[in-house]
């Protein structure tokens, strides 16, 4: 779809950022939307913002999901012929002590970016949905085609919800739908919340790291430019309805109902928190002062992806390994912050 015109919210979020700078860079025209809340330092996305427009292929607007008129109002000018809907209340912690913020920008929002795909016939919606709605599941490694009716925290049922929504929505107006599933996302222009970030800052200050369940946790750490990489890939990738559900291919998402898709985006493969750790401190070059604690409420011991089907509809497995990752991370903590 290279040439084409891109709406994506989050746009100055972490993943936002890299995916808007991937297709500028690929003859895209991209409009962002992001409300900068001060659920992080905002200078951090107001700088990935300012980087985004030196382009004169991007454009940027500051305002909330929840606003309709407005969101309505930018889908009707720009005109895209996709939707990628990253924004949203972020973090399964904070879902612990603000789960109000979740219902307003993950199901409010979100329904507001549905209906302007569905007002304006927008050719392909793709929304981020996350790795935690699998909650509760213990089959691993995580297949779409997974029953996921145990989520574990508010921030995962919000995010089942908006998949729920989205099926709706393929099925009632014939709305291309295709939801994504991240796993562990890491990399440069990261999170402060996020673990990585934590843990590269603890190190370098020479200040505790907590680690949960005394460092026994798995996931699949994905790097930012894979994850990326897959969703411009999947924005071709445009769901049919299918005829009938002898089309639909074995381990395919596809639903047999509407055009509509879910696609987990990982690396296939499960690390050791305590490896990955180990990684930061060599890249670091020092080690962490650690604080090992008990599993924290809402928390899983594991995640792990499959991701055959993103390989089968676009040829592309994300292969980034954790060492190279996150290094370059660490190099991109220390040039930003001077340390």
């Amino acid at each position: 779809m290279a040439g084409k015109r891109i709406f994506i919210t989050g746009s100055a979020g972490f993943i936002g950022y890299h995916l808007v700078k991937r297709l500028l860079d690929a003859g895209d025209t991209v409009c962002g939307l992001d409300a900068m809340t001060d659920y992080y330092d905002v200078r951090l996305k107001q700088r990935r913002h300012q980087m985004l427009l030196q382009s004169p292929c991007f454009t940027g607007h500051e305002d909330r999901l929840e606003d309709a008129d407005k969101v309505m109002q930018i889908v009707a000018e720009f005109k895209p012929d996709a939707i990628v809907h990253l924004a949203g209340q972020a973090g399964v912690r904070y879902s612990l002590e603000n789960p109000r913020s979740y219902l307003e920008s993950n199901l409010v929002g979100t329904f507001n970016v549905m209906e302007a795909a569905r007002e304006h016939a927008v050719g392909h919606l793709l929304m981020a949905s996350t790795s935690s709605v699998y909650g509760a599941s213990t089959e691993m490694p995580y297949a779409e085609t997974h029953k996921v009716d145990a989520p574990l925290t508010f921030y995962a049922a919000t995010k089942k919800a908006n998949e729920a929504m989205g099926h709706s929505y393929a099925h009632l107006w014939n709305l291309p739908v295709t939801m994504f599933r991240f796993f562990t996302v890491y990399g440069p222009w990261g999170r402060p919340d996020m673990a990585l970030f934590k843990f590269t800052k603890g190190i370098i200050e020479g200040t505790p790291i907590d680690i949960y369940n005394h460092g026994e946790m798995y996931r699949d750490f994905t790097y930012v430019e894979d994850l990326v990489r897959g969703i411009q890939l999947l924005i071709d990738a445009v769901p049919v309805r299918p005829e009938s559900p002898e089309e639909i291919a074995p381990g395919d998402s596809l639903s047999p109902a509407a055009p509509y898709r879910i696609v987990n985006i990982g690396n296939s493969d499960k690390v050791r928190l305590m490896d990955f750790i180990e990684e930061i401190e060599k890249a670091v070059g020092k080690p962490a002062v650690r604080n090992y604690m008990e599993m924290q409420k809402g928390d899983v011991p594991a995640t792990w992806a499959d991701a055959s089907l993103l390989q089968s509809l676009t040829g592309y497995r994300p292969q980034t390994d954790v060492a190279k990752g996150v290094a370059a991370f660490v190099e991109w903590y220390r040039e930003y912050y001077q340390v």
